[in-house]
């Protein structure tokens, strides 16, 4: 018989963590990049926080939240360059680009050639608004530890007794969303909060 109680306790322990989650995350953004970009920084987490507790619900990211994500990135890449915003709006938008490309092409290569969805567009919106975020030389670290973690959790689920098929559904965006903040945090940490 379920207990009401329990799973309202349930319930309340994630939204705490979820609470405590966003709540460090912004507190680091703050402590690492004081000033405006540090702003930039706390709204990627609270971002971040909310696609990862949709997808973990709905198996989507709102286009909404993916917009601001990408959105609030072009305002920080411009924030980071006092000498030429533009240029560092435009690097960033050709960096989005060049990561909505390269998710797009393998979304549509992974149905082709496996017949099923591998990947949903939100994922690869999602990949835009990590390349207006990060730089370069970030893009293929940010992809290794959301897949990595993703896997982990598979293989966790898996040794913990559950089923899974070939044809199960990961929300990737659980893991990439949280990983774009922490590379960018690692980033800012690194170039001393520019």
């Amino acid at each position: 018989m379920r207990d009401p109680f329990s799973e309202s306790l349930g319930s309340f322990a994630k939204i705490a963590c979820a609470a405590a989650a966003v709540g460090g995350a912004i507190g680091v953004s703050f402590a690492i990049a004081p000033g405006m970009s540090g702003v930039a920084g706390a709204a990627l987490a609270g971002i971040s926080v909310a696609i990862a507790v949709a997808d973990y619900r709905q198996m989507i990211i709102p286009d909404e939240l993916n917009a601001s994500a990408l959105l609030v990135g072009l305002v920080a890449a411009g924030l980071k360059s006092s000498n030429v915003p533009f240029a560092a709006i435009l690097e960033a938008g050709i960096r989005a680009a060049t990561m909505f490309a390269v998710f797009f092409v393998f979304r549509l290569l992974y149905r082709r050639l496996r017949g099923v969805e591998g990947m949903g567009l939100g994922d690869v919106k999602l990949a835009a608004a990590a390349g207006a975020w990060l730089d370069w030389s970030d893009l293929p670290i940010v992809v290794d530890i959301s897949a990595l973690a993703a896997l982990a959790a598979v293989v966790s689920a898996r040794f913990g007794g559950r089923e899974l098929a070939r044809t199960t559904k990961v929300p990737f965006g659980l893991f990439f969303a949280p990983s774009i903040w922490a590379c960018w945090a690692l980033g800012a940490w690194r170039n001393g909060a520019v």
